[in-house]
């Protein structure tokens, strides 16, 4: 399989410690632990007025306030069973009290609180009991995972202010073709616009890679063998776009090998992206030949790349997205399908894959407004509607 061989040939990103504020994104490489019992005392979890639940139990409704315990304040002593502190939102529960009435449930009138038919005095009613959430010795976090914004506040919450990550790759897209002309650029009759570039560049930054740099070179060998030999010494991931299958003017698996980047495979049994390549350079640098037709070209880097570098990353590999199709796909084929769908859901939630064909592997606007495509394997028979396969998202 190809993944598989490309994951065996992957080197680890590199790890670097990081101030917590410059991790949100980054994948974690260490195991993050509680510094001490979280919450670290029975916490109050609504503003109101802590009591004896065992007083309330035996009859008493009417209780005299004795002091009130403040958000970062010291616990304070209940000094007598029939009286009450008053408690705020995150308060450590005063000494001698055990449970929490809310405002609603009671009414205060000089000094003296007085509980209504609602109230109820439960044991740790309002309450979060010390260590709850984690202990020392438990991980909160594993490696592996992407800090988002709440992994960010687990980790802040241990106490560290530095954190090991995962050092981004650095890649340089290179789309190669004389007939390809930026946007902006006059256009003659026989050029095409370069398009792939962006949305290499684009996929890649919305799947948090940031450092990602493009190029276009010429179909010239000689122009290849400078410009990619200076891209290998400056990048982690060469991504190609085009010149990667057995035209002419297809120069770049030989320029690559003169590089001694040594190929790995060449041509996949699939559809679109057959003629799909990718090596490992003499430092260790992946490199990605991904077929020039668009369809082909997007397709081959979410399905290959991105997750590639995720698994390099020490990210938690995510699991299969199965999903059912809306409507038959009427033709089997003797390799593997990429078929670009969107999601439809039906009046009861249920959601199902409603593939929309492109017309070739050049027909990017097929692509236009679909969420991903499926998966489907090699097949002699048709693949009959609710047919299940895996989900590949953009």
């Amino acid at each position: 399989m190809a993944r598989e061989a490309i994951d065996a040939r992957l080197a680890p990103a590199p790890a670097e410690t990081l101030p917590l504020s410059e991790c949100i994104g980054r994948v974690l490489r260490e195991d993050v632990y509680a510094e001490r019992d979280n919450p670290p005392f029975d916490r109050v979890c609504m503003d109101g007025m802590a009591i004896r639940s065992e007083v309330f139990g035996k009859g008493v409704r009417r209780f005299t306030i004795e002091a009130t315990q403040a958000a970062g304040a010291p616990a304070l002593t209940l000094a007598g069973a029939r009286n009450a502190i008053e408690v705020m939102t995150g308060a450590i529960m005063p000494r001698g009290t055990d449970c929490v009435i809310p405002l609603e449930e009671y009414d205060v009138e000089a000094g003296i609180v007085s509980l209504n038919d609602k109230a109820s005095a439960e044991p740790y009613r309002n309450v979060q009991r010390r260590g709850s959430d984690s202990q020392p010795g438990v991980p909160m976090l594993r490696a592996g995972i992407r800090l988002g914004a709440p992994e960010i506040a687990v980790v802040a919450s241990a106490g560290l202010a530095r954190v090991s990550v995962s050092r981004p790759p650095r890649f340089m897209i290179v789309s190669t073709g004389d007939e390809l002309v930026a946007p902006g650029l006059p256009i003659a009759e026989h050029q095409v616009r370069r398009s792939n570039a962006y949305a290499l560049v684009a996929a890649l930054r919305e799947h948090g890679f940031g450092k990602v740099g493009d190029d276009h070179i010429l179909d010239s060998e000689e122009m290849l063998q400078q410009r990619l030999a200076r891209h290998l010494a400056a990048t982690d991931v060469l991504i190609l776009s085009g010149g990667v299958s057995k035209g002419r003017f297809d120069f770049v698996p030989k320029v690559l090998k003169s590089l001694h980047v040594e190929e790995v495979f060449h041509q996949v049994a699939q559809r679109p992206g057959l003629p799909m390549w990718f090596g490992v350079g003499p430092e260790g640098q992946a490199v990605f030949g991904l077929p020039g037709n668009p369809v082909s070209t997007l397709i081959c880097l979410i399905r290959y790349v991105v997750p590639a570098m995720n698994t390099a990353m020490g990210a938690q590999a995510a699991a299969p997205e199965p999903i059912g199709l809306a409507v038959p796909v009427t033709r089997g084929r003797p390799t593997a399908s990429f078929v670009p769908v969107s999601i439809r859901y039906d009046p009861d939630g249920a959601r199902s894959a409603l593939p929309r064909m492109p017309h070739g592997s050049g027909d990017f606007l097929a692509l236009a407004g679909t969420h991903g495509f499926i998966e489907l394997p090699p097949r002699t028979d048709a693949y009959p509607e609710g047919f299940v396969a895996d989900l590949y998202r953009w």
